[in-house]
């Protein structure tokens, strides 16, 4: 049949021949890597026709025996990794293999400078460690190959597709590739790579067959090789050189979560782990369990290291696969794990789901809850564990993953007392944000008569440890958590009390330090209120209604007034947040709370003229809620009061 070949040369996308440039000076040490990957991905495939071929047989054409085989070519210097798995059509050539990372290249390539830069400042182990993460991130490993490689070939048929569709796929990396239409008889992948003058040792059958064991011997799907000859010249001389190859399985080839945890070494789920997640980094910790009964499944779940580069965006994917009764059925099951765990990564294999399984049954099925509700519980041990063991290292995955988890009170209600007990913040009583505490550790070191937990949101650290709102709570002793994610609003609103202690904004209501107050500076706001009583009216008589009252601070002892909202209003930062992501908030008027020992206040108490009183106060409010962290209605009318004060202090010498 005559193949009508459309060949065409097309630009990569973006910036893919940079990328290619930091991809191959990132992993250049570590070069034995292309074979993992690119073993890695056809097993994927393989996987993937498995998958579909439940609800279409026809997919596996002549050839049910799904595998993976690397051949070597030393004449031609080539090495060829094969798979008879899903295959690629012309358009998904262009789609994928013709764009690195399409969603991030640009950040991806900014990322990867970032880690070189690292390496040529001396942090060598640093920034080769950031570029082969950031790889395994971004989904790239198939250009691994050119590290090798100065020109890979990539022929392929998608399965259920006849001979004459398919494509030949051809590139040395720098900047084009060419795509043309060919004859291919059989489905699958072969991915060949014409290796470099110096890359020979890659040529030798024992040398990839020991990357082969020490990276891929946890596969379940074959990975093949041709049969080693060991005999003498005169064998070799009798061997029919056109005969058929025989091959052989080179890894062991059983899944590895259903092997016996004694048998598996921590090599072995580091490889493993590698596999599944496409991340060059090991992972942080892992469990791996065997649950029977009534619902009968295993599960091998891990922790990375560091964050994925798109765990904030909205079509992020979760990481954990599901297989039934060891048949592949899905990638980024996310109803096997909360979204508040959606960095974990690993298997789930059921001996109960039915194999033809969709996403729209798993939303409704109470073997996947029970599931997921046992993931989500053995999750949660593996963190408790991890923090009561080894704090340093639970301080390294709550810099990468604590704003995920200030999710969970929200989403998991059942879990919210657990989930508390994780989570870390910073707080009054320690000069560095980096330093953070749990709540359990401040419950400790409550004062006595201290009934609540005191915290304060904010848009930005500095902001939350500078409020004016903190200053009798400092004056006092009395320790504040610092809360300054875009989540902790929603994590407060959610997460009301932590083993019978109220968490309590010191932004919100009128100041009741209960036990903590002193009875003599009660009195003295008492009588201060009535004492003071025409300046309180006056001043919220000139206002108006930019203010829902004014009243005598016991919050404050250095700044000159703040603002408060009502103890069930929104938040002024939660309103800030809102609009920012321009959704509705509702209209609120604050209580402006004054400190009558300060000078300023004093002043305005002292002030005959209507006109500078209103000028004064209107000043007074507009720097309270700056201190606050918001944004004034009007600033260039607070500009021109605020000139027009000081001019007049200029020319009356005060």
């Amino acid at each position: 049949m005559t193949v009508d070949a459309h060949k065409e040369t097309l630009e990569f996308k973006a910036e893919v021949s940079q990328v290619l440039d930091l991809v191959i000076r990132s992993l250049y040490s570590n070069k034995e890597i292309f074979l993992r990957e690119l073993i890695s991905n056809a097993s994927d495939a393989a996987e993937k026709l498995r998958f579909e071929s439940l609800t279409d047989e026809q997919l596996l054409e002549d050839d049910p025996n799904l595998r993976v085989r690397v051949l070597v070519d030393k004449d031609a210097g080539t090495v060829t990794v094969s798979d008879n798995g899903i295959g690629i059509s012309r358009q998904e050539m262009i789609d994928t293999i013709g764009s690195i990372a399409s969603s991030g290249t640009r950040q991806f390539a900014d990322a990867l400078k970032a880690a070189q830069g690292a390496a040529e400042q001396g942090e060598a182990e640093q920034g080769q460690a950031a570029g082969e993460e950031l790889i395994g991130q971004f989904g790239v490993g198939f250009y691994s190959s050119f590290i090798v490689a100065d020109q890979v070939t990539v022929v392929s048929r998608r399965a259920g597709l006849t001979a004459e569709h398919g494509v030949r796929w051809q590139s040395d990396g720098h900047g084009s590739y060419t795509l043309e239409n060919v004859e291919k008889p059989g489905r699958g992948t072969d991915v060949i790579l014409h290796l470099r003058e110096e890359e020979q040792e890659f040529l030798e059958p024992w040398r990839l067959r020991t990357i082969i064991s020490k990276f891929s011997d946890h596969l379940a799907m074959p990975v093949e090789m041709v049969k080693e000859d060991f005999g003498g010249d005169e064998d070799e001389e009798k061997k029919d050189k056109d005969a058929e190859p025989e091959f052989e399985q080179v890894n062991r080839g059983t899944a590895l979560w259903m092997r016996n945890k004694a048998e598996i070494s921590d090599d072995d789920y580091k490889a493993f782990y590698k596999h599944i997640s496409h991340d060059f980094d090991e992972p942080l910790t892992w469990a791996h369990n065997r649950v029977e009964g009534t619902n009968e499944y295993t599960a091998l779940l891990y922790i990375p290291k560091r964050a994925p580069w798109d765990m904030w965006d909205r079509d992020q994917k979760h990481g954990v696969k599901l297989y039934v009764r060891r048949v592949f059925i899905m990638d980024e099951a996310d109803k096997l794990m909360p979204h508040w765990l959606r960095f974990v990564k690993g298997v789930v294999d059921s001996d109960d789901l039915p194999l033809n399984v969709s996403r729209e049954i798993l939303q409704h099925n109470r073997k996947i809850d029970t599931i997921r509700g046992a993931n989500t519980k053995r999750i949660l041990s593996l963190l408790e564990g991890m923090a009561k063991d080894d704090p340093e290292k639970y301080q390294a995955f709550w810099n990468e993953f604590g704003r995920v988890l200030k999710e969970g009170p929200a989403e998991d209600y059942g879990n919210r007392e657990r989930i508390g007990g994780l989570l870390r913040f910073a707080t009054t009583h320690n000069d560095n944000d980096d330093q953070t505490v749990s709540l359990d550790a401040y419950i400790e070191r409550m004062k006595e008569g201290q009934k609540d937990i005191y915290y304060i949101t904010a848009d930005s650290p500095a902001a939350a440890r500078h409020s004016p709102h903190l200053e009798v709570f400092r004056k006092k002793g009395v320790e504040v958590l610092l809360l300054s994610d875009r989540v902790d609003e929603w994590l407060v609103t959610n997460l009301h009390e932590y083993k019978g202690k109220h968490l309590q904004s010191v932004t919100k209501g009128k100041l009741d330090l209960g036990d903590l107050a002193d009875k003599e500076e009660q009195e003295k706001t008492e009588q201060a209120e009535k004492e003071h009583e025409d300046l309180l009216k006056r001043l919220k008589d000139s206002l108006g209604e930019r203010v829902e009252a004014v009243r005598v601070s016991t919050r404050l002892v250095d700044s000159p007034a703040c603002i408060v909202v009502g103890e069930h209003d929104m938040s002024a930062n939660l309103a800030r947040v809102l609009k920012a992501v321009g959704q509705e908030a509702p209209s609120m008027k604050p209580t402006l709370e004054v400190n009558l020992d300060h000078p300023l206040v004093r002043r305005l108490e002292a002030e005959s003229d209507q006109g500078r009183f209103d000028d004064l106060g209107m000043i007074v409010l507009d720097q309270a809620i700056l201190a606050e962290g918001g944004q004034l209605d009007d600033p260039s009318a607070f500009v021109g009061r605020l000139n027009k004060l000081m001019l007049n202090m200029f020319m009356s010498g005060a």
